[in-house]
């Protein structure tokens, strides 16, 4: 019995020094109204664990998960968890992905983000996005110090957390943030998992959009549906998604991936028949997991030293 205390004590102290959770911002978040309010949460079921769902974020953080000295790539993934901007899934889309991640030698950043929300913001459109900008210049500013090769930073999203992570990636020469050392925003890679992608009136998840947007027009529809969005700089990617998805359409990744061969960027897709939406890192109709075949595709990719 105590050795077993003794081994529990051991993997406590372990887990503790293995992350560690930072402010994005030293002080008040830019474009953040001051407010009394607090965050809140809320647990909901995905498959038999019961995962948690932060909405009203009021300070964002990133939480570091660093890999063993022995094991470590060099590589790092800054994970924005999903939930139709109105909150994010920071368990399931974020953590678990962390760890899995941290367990074969990456560098894990989980991005808890402000929400689009005009009770807390003053500009909504922009602070998610300048959120995950600000994660990657924390990330890319401090890689010596992580133990992070500066030209293998990746961004990773999952339902509107890959529409976040996409957006970096397609918008990442329109900074949203401070950025005194002109540090490159651009991600070096995307991760997308069942993401929204399209802000189209025929393809989009509506409430993703009406969360991000002020008001819908023409114009923001074009600017923030990705796919459109596409040029011969846009990181490498692995998109994944499910076939029947019912909540996010499979459309969202086959015409963000089209884009990509157009404009002869390297993609990688992995596409499940059955699955449906939500189901983070391991979707339980399958033996097959998407994230063993996004590791293998991590270890051989060549990520451009300048662009």
């Amino acid at each position: 019995m105590k050795n077993l205390v003794a081994l529990f004590l051991i993997f406590a102290v372990l887990s503790t020094e293995a992350q560690k959770t930072i402010d994005l911002y030293p002080h008040q978040p830019p474009n953040s109204k001051t407010t009394n309010q607090e965050e809140l949460v809320s647990y909901f079921r995905s498959g038999s664990d019961s995962v948690r769902f932060i909405t009203k974020v009021i300070k964002p953080e990133l939480t570091i998960y660093l890999p063993a000295k022995e094991k470590n790539t060099g590589m790092a993934v800054i994970i924005c968890p999903g939930g139709g901007y109105s909150g994010v899934a920071i368990d399931h889309e974020g953590h678990a992905i962390a760890k899995k991640l941290q367990a074969n030698g990456i560098a894990g950043f989980v991005l808890k983000y402000r929400m689009p929300n005009f009770d807390l913001v003053i500009n909504k459109e922009y602070v998610p996005l300048m959120d995950a900008q600000r994660a990657i210049q924390i990330v890319r500013e401090n890689a010596k110090n992580y133990g992070v090769n500066p030209k293998k930073i990746g961004i990773m999203g999952s339902s509107a957390g890959g529409h976040l992570a996409s957006t970096a990636g397609t918008h990442y020469q329109n900074s949203q943030i401070t950025n005194t050392k002109n540090t490159s925003l651009r991600p070096d890679f995307l991760i997308l998992n069942y993401p929204v992608i399209s802000f189209a009136d025929s393809l989009t998840h509506g409430g993703s959009r009406s969360n991000l947007l002020p008001a819908i027009s023409s114009e923001k529809i074009k600017e923030y549906s990705n796919e459109l969005q596409v040029d011969a700089k846009t990181p490498p990617s692995f998109v994944t998604h499910a076939v029947d998805d019912n909540v996010v359409k499979v459309q969202n990744s086959v015409l963000f991936i089209a884009a990509l061969q157009k404009n002869k960027v390297p993609v990688e897709s992995f596409f499940y028949a059955n699955g449906g939406h939500g189901y983070g890192m391991v979707n339980p109709t399958s033996n097959v997991q998407w994230m063993d075949a996004c590791l293998k595709w991590m270890k051989k990719l060549q990520v451009a030293d300048s662009y």
